[in-house]
């Protein structure tokens, strides 16, 4: 080929980049604006001081608190056979004067007992002069401390603390804290250097690094990882669901899309399957290498310059229950919101808006939300908390309108302006942006800044006024770029208020949400620790492919155990229109989520396709909201004990080795098991835990194991647990239609089960109820209704 062809090929290739929508998207792993940090690399760089945690300095066993000493050490390199192998090895020191600093430093330990099944295990790598004294990722700002539900004991080489539920021992030299479950399993320990004395394999022990770019400090916390150990959570990781053998990078970021391994929504917290959950207390960036560089080691790698860690013993339900009472169990959301929410991008004015709810009711399409996205401003994207006049002429009266034929209106908003913006003059004269090092933006938008009270208030204010005009609930977009280099009005740099970013922009709006609506509901992208208590979250910009629909189960599970009750994405896809035979298998799965919602790139409302496709999605959106009883019910027990309304199998069967491995199905609440089809198919191999299922739609009965299933006429495989009514309720075609006082109740029960149990919750009751029924005959009878007077229940066998 010609240098003149393939110059003219180079500039198309250029040109299309430059001007194809979202071709532009952040390359991952390139040193770009806003790209993840990675603070493990500091750990391998040899130019930076390492200190070793060598032994228990001194201890006081009634209040917890002691000293460790530290050793120092440097990477030196050797030349083997062609081979160059680095290694720590013991360092003198090297500051001038040279009695003014500690070779070998004394530095603060702690531990705590936040309760009976909770541990806190505190270190620094020096004196704390801006200590934090209350923290924005847990419930009531500080951890308690109870230690008088455990037990001390001094024990040769250390000392032991024992609990009903576990015991910590701390031993001396070498300085380990060991933590074993009731049993006296060891669940995980410290890693000391002489625990890689039979390796040849250069590991890190407990310590922390001093970089010697900036004498800046950062922790690094080893705990040890068992044979078979696998582990979970960490956000809403679209990578593979069993973290083993990974490095995670926990730094809030525009991922671009879900089949990468950056996040919108990491947390600093994982459970293991040996019986324990570990949560980080930082903002900082966090990398955890669990186990990929050495496999019998969990390395996490802190920003910070202390490490502040919480382990929680127990079973995936202990642990959660555990985890959300400090940080925070989530709002149980208005009924409304579990209904169906039909969007796009954008519904442009206030005649597509009232067009699109007449054909949903034509059609009959159950919703209860309309949401316009982008384009509702004067000029598309441009948030300025205004209707364009143009288009919305009455703004008001048609969401007052569309409420009264059961249509809630939510609205997109983000929290960056730009220059031409109207409001970026009085955002910059009123100080509420982050600045930069000079005092100037980091950026050319103005970014919110959330730590600044004033900042909040103006906001608030803002969202207030389209409340009063009858907006039900916005959309929390965006909020992964605030800027780590930025400087914030707490005090702090990015590289704290980076990740604290999105709890910040979560919090503030579920406030004013609860304040005007009496009720805590928003839909955002962006999360840290904590953003659990403030519903909810939708799944990010999913590519429209099998890939991405499979990979979104796995985000959404892991975003599960990490505390978040609540969760979505967006049906069929997002990024380009979706194809038929997906959005046609998506529906089914969205539908059997705690909310649902179709969004992204037109068109999306089912009757711009065919129209067996229209049938197919009304028979899905029928039948969430048959089930809405069911799901309101485990909505409410979830919010309660901290569980995901969308569960990994092992929550609920800890002890089946099975299903610690699945990852392509799930637990939709605590009794119906969902399997999607991720492929254009009828049947799939699905898992079943112990006992007998009975599928929800063709009624036939599976015992426990692997099985071929058919999937019914709506294309999921959805089996029941034996045993259980689930609570039916007429159709409407909004939930504010819905009449609770007569309810069917579909009994799961094989010929020889006995009896079942359904749980209920009223729109207006206080605490989930247990409805009993017991074989009679050809059909089954309610023993025991304490909604007497309240409700009344029908029931059918399946069979």
């Amino acid at each position: 080929m010609k240098k003149s062809h393939l110059k003219t090929l180079f500039s198309i290739c250029v040109f299309g980049l430059l001007t194809v929508p979202n071709a532009s998207a952040q390359i991952q792993n390139a040193d770009v604006l806003n790209a993840p940090i990675d603070i493990s690399k500091d750990f391998q760089n040899y130019l930076n001081t390492f200190y070793f945690a060598d032994e228990l300095a001194s201890f006081d066993p009634a209040t917890g608190k002691g000293t460790i000493k530290y050793l120092r050490y440097n990477y030196k390199t050797r030349q083997a056979f062609n081979n160059m192998m680095m290694k720590p090895d013991v360092e003198k020191a090297n500051e001038f004067p040279t009695t003014e600093y500690a070779e070998s430093p004394v530095l603060p330990f702690e531990i705590q007992f936040v309760s009976d099944r909770t541990v806190r295990i505190k270190t620094t790598s020096g004196p704390q002069f801006h200590p934090q004294k209350e923290s924005l990722m847990l419930v009531d700002g500080v951890a308690p401390n109870h230690p008088e539900l455990w037990k001390y004991s001094k024990i040769e080489g250390g000392h032991s603390y024992t609990s009903k539920h576990g015991r910590v021992e701390i031993l001396t030299k070498p300085w380990h804290v060991k933590i074993y479950d009731e049993k006296g399993k060891l669940l995980t320990s410290t890693l000391h250097d002489t625990d890689f004395k039979n390796t040849y394999t250069p590991t890190l022990p407990f310590s922390y690094v001093r970089r010697n770019s900036d004498y800046s400090r950062s922790m690094g916390a080893a705990f040890s990882l068992e044979p078979d150990e696998k582990i979970f959570g960490c956000g809403e990781s679209f990578t593979q669901f069993n973290k083993r053998g990974q490095k995670v990078v926990l730094w809030t970021d525009d991922a671009n899309g879900i089949q990468n391994e950056t996040m919108y929504k990491p947390i600093p917290f994982y459970m293991s399957s040996r019986g324990y959950g570990v949560f980080m207390h930082h903002s900082t960036p966090i990398t955890v290498d669990f186990g990929k560089y050495f496999s019998s080691a969990n390395e996490m790698y802190i920003g910070d310059d202390e490490a502040d860690l919480f382990f929680f013993i127990g079973e995936p339900k202990d642990v959660l229950d555990q985890y959300t009472n400090l940080t925070g169990k989530a709002a149980m959301p208005p009924l409304w919101s579990f209904g169906f929410w039909m969007s796009r991008i954008t519904y442009f004015s206030e005649k597509e808006g009232r067009e699109v709810a007449r054909d949903l009711r034509k059609y009959k399409i159950p919703t209860d939300v309309i949401h316009f996205d982008t384009g509702w401003f004067d000029v598309d994207w441009r948030n300025n908390y205004e209707f364009a006049k143009s288009r919305f002429p009455d703004a008001t009266k048609m969401m007052s309108d569309l409420k009264k034929d059961g249509f809630q209106v939510c609205l997109w908003q983000l929290p960056y302006f730009t220059p031409k913006n109207t409001l970026f003059p009085e955002i910059m004269d009123k100080n509420l942006a982050v600045r930069d090092r000079k005092g100037n933006l980091p950026y050319e938008d103005a970014v919110l800044d959330f730590s600044n009270p004033e900042t909040i208030t103006w906001y608030q204010g803002k969202l207030k006024k389209l409340f009063d005009e009858g907006v039900a609930v916005f959309k929390v977009d965006f909020g992964e770029a605030a800027p780590p280099d930025g400087i914030y009005h707490s005090g702090r740099t990015g590289f704290y208020e980076h990740n604290l970013y999105p709890l910040r922009y979560n919090k503030a709006v579920a406030e004013i949400t609860q304040k005007e609506k009496g009720y805590t509901l928003i839909w955002a992208r962006s999360t840290w620790a904590g953003s659990q208590r403030y519903p909810l979250h939708w799944g990010g910009d999913s590519e429209t492919s099998n890939g991405a629909m499979s990979a979104e189960l796995r985000g959404g599970l892991s975003l599960g155990l990490s505390g978040f009750s609540f969760w979505s994405h967006d049906v069929g896809g997002f990024a380009t229109k979706s194809p038929e035979n997906i959005y046609r298998r998506w529906t089914p799965f969205g539908m059997l989520t705690s909310h649902v919602r179709s969004h992204g790139e037109p068109p999306r409302e089912p009757w711009l396709y065919s129209k067996e496709f229209l049938e197919g999605f009304r028979k899905a959106d029928n039948m969430r909201y048959e089930l809405m009883p069911y799901i309101y019910a485990q909505a409410k027990e979830s919010s309660q004990k901290g569980l995901p309304m969308m569960r990994a199998l092992f929550v609920e069967y800890p002890n089946d080795p099975g299903a610690w491995l699945v990852d392509n199905q799930y637990l939709f609440g605590s009794s119906m098991l969902v399997a999607p089809l991720f492929e254009e198919v009828e049947e799939r191999d699905v898992y079943l835990p112990e006992g007998t299922w009975i599928d929800y739609q063709t009624k036939k009965v599976y015992q426990s194991g692997w099985h071929k299933i058919k999937a019914g006429e709506v294309p999921i495989v959805v089996l029941i647990k034996d045993g259980t009514a689930i609570p039916h309720i007429g159709l409407a075609q909004s939930t504010k239609d819905m009449d609770w006082s007569k309810l069917t109740l579909k009994v799961y029960a094989s010929d020889k089960t006995t009896a079942a149990t359904a749980k209920v919750f009223l729109p207006e009751g206080d605490a989930v109820q247990e409805i009993k029924v017991t074989k009679n005959g050809n059909n089954f009878d309610v023993t025991a209704n304490p909604l007497n007077g309240k409700t009344t229940f029908k029931t059918e066998w399946v069979k």
